[in-house]
């Protein structure tokens, strides 16, 4: 994190996703002294499920209440998606919350999108782990004792048998003969994380079928 991130003291919210790498982010914006707030999450258009992870809002709830945050939702096609992203970052910043925290790792043009939607509405960005190591931030998630599984693949890259496994050393090599960088920055899957040093209790899932869609495979999950 850039000395012009500092965190210390300030009241942020998080963006959202239910998974490791928005997780791992939140983790050391409190780390950092950081005071949380919100998790910000983007549900589809119907607000049943979270706009990329498809995850049931009440899941998305019951992290918020382990992580003693509050949850607010927005929801959008992607053709809205940038509206109503700075639509809720600007109702945040009229709350007194200035400061937003993002899980993004390394692809510049994710990073530039979310400096200018968080210029829009006047939030500053922070991201505590970029540029940082995929591979070193993969096992440290794992080493705090966090738990995630998965629940979206990108079957062009990733088989569907891979749904629901757990993040944990076995997957992290299954996944790296299979040919892809286990970190899944680039969208190969997708998590939901369950416990660990943040979370009050765990968020105890059960999977509830799966189906198939525009390439992707998903595990459905319910408390």
């Amino acid at each position: 994190m850039n000395a012009d991130e500092s965190l210390a003291g300030r009241p942020f919210f998080c963006s959202w996703s239910g998974g490791k790498d928005s997780c791992l982010a939140l983790y050391h914006a409190v780390r950092s002294g950081g005071k949380p707030e919100v998790l910000l999450t983007m549900l589809s258009e119907d607000g049943v499920s979270s706009r990329s992870h498809a995850l049931p809002r009440p899941l998305l709830e019951e992290q918020a209440r382990s992580l003693g945050m509050r949850s607010v939702f927005r929801s959008a096609s992607w053709e809205e998606y940038e509206e109503e992203f700075v639509s809720a970052l600007g109702e945040l910043r009229r709350e007194g919350i200035k400061t937003g925290v993002f899980g993004d790792i390394d692809l510049d043009p994710h990073r530039e999108w979310v400096r200018r939607v968080c210029a829009r509405a006047g939030i500053t960005p922070v991201h505590p782990l970029w540029r940082r190591g995929r591979r070193e931030l993969l096992e440290e998630f794992v080493a705090l004792g966090f738990a995630a599984e998965i629940v979206v693949v990108n079957e062009e890259k990733l088989d569907g048998r891979f749904l629901g496994r757990a993040i944990d050393a076995g997957t992290v090599e299954e996944m790296e003969a299979a040919g892809i960088d286990p970190s899944g920055e680039l969208g190969e899957y997708h998590t939901v994380v369950t416990k660990g040093p943040l979370f009050a209790s765990e968020i105890r899932i059960r999977p509830d079928g799966r189906r198939r869609h525009e390439g992707y495979a998903f595990l459905n999950v319910r408390l």
